[in-house]
């Protein structure tokens, strides 16, 4: 296998691994409680396995990190806390889905998968978002050999697309998925550290990760 292959696999195996399993979840409505460490497990394989030699965990900014992790967490609830729109016909149609989480009531009393989800959530997502996004995607619009392009490269519609399919992952939360990729991205331009993304993004997941289950707002759980 060319070190370009093997590249691309590190990069993108466990996004796409994870976003197959949540599609598998859709159509086929199996137990979140076996499900769920399943899907934990793989990506955690494909990251151990084939994304080691791609990453780094030194932020060279990590209190810059941190602070806007805790911004864009923020940005994310703010909207609903003070305007409460969300059931608006541009948050909440065939389209875009609805803001209500798919987690049965009683995997929300399960404190073993409650665990698993929160470390999920704030330890192996940003990895692959940010890999995939960030590490490969930012990279490979500009050149199909993106391992020839430096990270943080900044090219206008790179950015653009990355920030719009970023938004449009995240559903009925697109606008605010929108403002997060667009500061995920600046945030890598301006560090060119793929570790600083992580910080960032993880901490953002965290915080929400605590206030979901703190409040009990399981919509921001999908």
């Amino acid at each position: 296998m060319s070190p370009h292959s093997r590249a691309t696999i590190g990069y993108i195996a466990p996004f796409i691994a994870f976003v197959v399993s949540m599609a598998i979840e859709r159509l086929i409505p199996l137990p979140g409680q076996w499900l769920y460490p399943v899907r934990f497990a793989i990506v955690l394989a494909l990251i151990l396995t084939f994304s080691l030699p791609y990453l780094t965990w030194r932020p060279r900014f990590p209190l810059g990190s941190v602070l806007i992790g805790v911004a864009v967490f923020v940005i994310w609830v703010a909207p609903d806390i003070l305007f409460g729109y969300r059931d608006w016909w541009l948050f909440n149609n065939s389209i875009t889905g609805a803001a209500k989480s798919s987690l049965p009531p009683h995997l929300k009393q399960n404190i073993v998968f409650m665990a698993l989800r929160s470390i999920s959530s704030l330890a192996l997502v940003p990895v692959l978002e940010e890999l995939f996004w960030r590490g490969w995607m930012m990279r490979w619009l500009i050149d199909k050999d993106f391992l020839k392009v430096p990270l943080g490269t900044y090219q206008s519609s790179a950015f653009w697309i990355v920030a719009l399919l970023f938004a449009s992952e995240h559903g009925p939360y697109w606008e605010v998925g929108l403002i997060a990729g667009i500061i995920y991205n600046w945030w890598i331009i301006r560090t060119r550290n793929l570790a600083d993304c992580i910080l960032a993004h993880g901490v953002t997941n965290a915080v929400l990760s605590a206030y979901v289950i703190y409040t009990g707002q399981w919509q921001y759980w999908l």
